[in-house]
C-alpha cells in the first residue's frame, strides 16, 4: 500500500468527527485507549487504512467501528458519517422511573396523612 491509502489515527478520528479537535483525538490515542485490530496503539501517528476495526472509549460508550474510507478534510457530519459503518453493541435503554414525585418537606396535606397512621 502507497502513503495515499493510509492516513494517521488521530487524523481520520477528527476527520470522522469522533473528537472535537484533533489534540482531543492524539491525546485519547496516546493514553493507550484506543486498538486497532485488538492491538493497542499509543502513538497519534499510527497510519490506518480501510477495513481496520477501532476500538475506545468516548464519553459512556465503547465505540466500535469499522473505517469505510479515509477521506480528504473534515466536512459536515452527514460526509462524516460515510467515513465508517458502527459496530457498536446496542445499549438498552431503560425506562425513567421516578421514585418520589415530591422532594423536600411534605405538605401540610401529607403531614396530616402521617399523623392519622400513628
Amino acid at each position: 500500500m502507497d502513503q495515499a491509502e493510509k492516513l494517521r489515527i488521530d487524523k481520520w478520528l477528527w476527520h470522522a468527527r469522533f473528537f472535537k479537535t484533533r489534540t482531543l483525538a492524539s491525546k485519547v490515542v496516546s493514553s493507550g485507549k484506543m486498538r486497532v485490530n485488538s492491538q493497542k496503539v499509543t502513538k497519534p501517528s499510527y497510519m490506518v487504512t480501510i477495513a481496520d476495526v477501532l476500538t475506545f472509549a468516548q464519553e459512556k460508550r465503547i465505540r466500535v467501528v469499522e473505517i469505510g474510507a479515509l477521506g480528504t478534510r473534515r466536512g459536515p457530519a452527514s460526509e462524516a458519517q460515510e467515513l465508517y459503518f458502527d459496530r457498536s453493541p446496542q445499549e438498552e435503554k431503560l425506562p425513567n422511573v421516578q421514585s418520589n414525585d415530591r422532594k423536600g418537606r411534605p405538605s401540610k396535606k401529607d403531614r396530616r396523612a402521617i399523623d392519622r397512621l400513628r
